[in-house]
């Protein structure tokens, strides 16, 4: 088999109604993606997630650097292609980011085309350790700008339609009001429902050290992102400090960045993203890497889990996995949650083709 074309892709997806976090505001999903084509009428599709913006930079990278590269190589020698594209022309200006993202999207479609050419849904290609499904926790009820009311009235349908899991933004201007609201959360979900909470980014360690203490009363499975995620030792901290674990990943983009979070026991839960960290053929080098230490594997999901799915259904230390629906009714198999746990892909590949019509409708490039 022979990649023959190489087609890029944007996409933006609005997000009804838009949401904040403590960095961010979203109107739209961006996918940058790739379509790439093969001689034996396998087509692979991939693409990283974004909040709209940049997306242009991922897919000029894709079309200047890595296309003309593939053309003519077969898509079963995904390691030696990412290999020379990891360490090709692109290598000097960037190895993380524009260019890690960019090489995620043409690995993932590869992926995608021999788990097609295979017949089976990646998850199995891969070695399958999930036939009964993967418990979902939802984090689309507890966005920043969400008022108090609405944010109990989010939580509690997300546990009465059966997640076992929910998780909220906090990262307020005045930690005090992050703190009542994490509180009313667990009044109104109860004791049982496991409850994680996410900072993005935007304390700093006194900030983290005094409020995650006094957030410990509320039994929180994990501390998402409390402080820079270039900060491995401010994250080593409080890990050591403190009795809420570490969640972290999805704004570390290489394996060596999480080998040191992770030889440091800076993260207790590893949220590596197959779209930030150089796709799945990376992606897999850290899940074993946090195998060899015990590390869970929980990821973030920049592809909003269609992806992700196959990758934790084929991991033995991947737990659970995050699930926000904001993308699914683009795909041809869209990511679907029943009674609190994903029900696994059946058709062939990675879950990634998308239908025609939305390709067309949603498509700015």
């Amino acid at each position: 088999m022979k990649i023959t074309k190489v087609k890029t892709f944007v996409l933006h997806v609005p997000i009804t109604p838009p949401i904040t976090d403590a960095i961010n505001v979203a109107t739209h999903w961006g996918l940058s993606g790739v379509r790439i084509f093969t001689d034996e009428g396998f087509v692979g599709y991939g693409y990283t997630g974004t909040c709209a913006q940049g997306d242009e930079m991922i897919v000029d990278t894709i079309d200047r650097y890595y296309a003309p590269e593939l053309i003519g190589k077969d898509p079963f020698m995904v390691k030696e292609i990412w290999d020379s594209l990891r360490f090709g022309k692109m290598h000097w200006i960037g190895r993380a980011g524009v260019t890690h993202m960019a090489l995620a999207a043409v690995d993932i479609a590869l992926w995608d085309i021999m788990a097609k050419a295979s017949n089976k849904p990646l998850w199995q290609y891969l070695g399958g350790h999930k036939s009964k499904g993967i418990k979902a926790y939802n984090t689309n009820g507890g966005w920043l700008n969400w008022s108090k009311e609405r944010l109990l009235k989010d939580v509690t349908e997300i546990v009465e339609q059966g997640f076992t899991g929910v998780k909220i933004k906090v990262g307020k201007p005045d930690p005090r009001e992050d703190y009542d609201r994490v509180k009313a959360v667990r009044k109104a979900i109860g004791d049982d429902v496991i409850f994680m909470i996410d900072v993005n980014q935007q304390w700093n360690v006194n900030t983290a050290m005094t409020w995650g203490k006094k957030l410990e009363e509320f039994d929180l499975f994990w501390l998402e992102e409390p402080l820079n995620p270039d900060d491995i030792l401010g994250h080593k901290k409080l890990a050591d400090e403190l009795n809420v674990p570490i969640a972290l990943g999805e704004h570390v983009y290489t394996k060596y960045a999480f080998r040191d979070y992770i030889h440091h026991g800076a993260v207790e839960y590893c949220q590596v993203d197959v779209t930030r960290v150089a796709g799945i053929t990376e992606w897999l080098q850290v899940a074993g890497l946090a195998a060899a230490y015990d590390v869970p594997v929980c990821p973030h999901v920049g592809d909003m889990g269609q992806i992700h799915q196959h990758l934790v259904a084929a991991t033995q230390g991947s737990i659970m996995l995050e699930y926000i629906p904001w993308i699914r009714d683009i795909f041809v198999e869209p990511a679907t949650v029943r009674n609190g746990f994903y029900v696994l892909p059946e058709m062939p590949g990675a879950s990634t083709e998308i239908l025609p019509a939305y390709f067309e409708k949603y498509r700015i490039r």
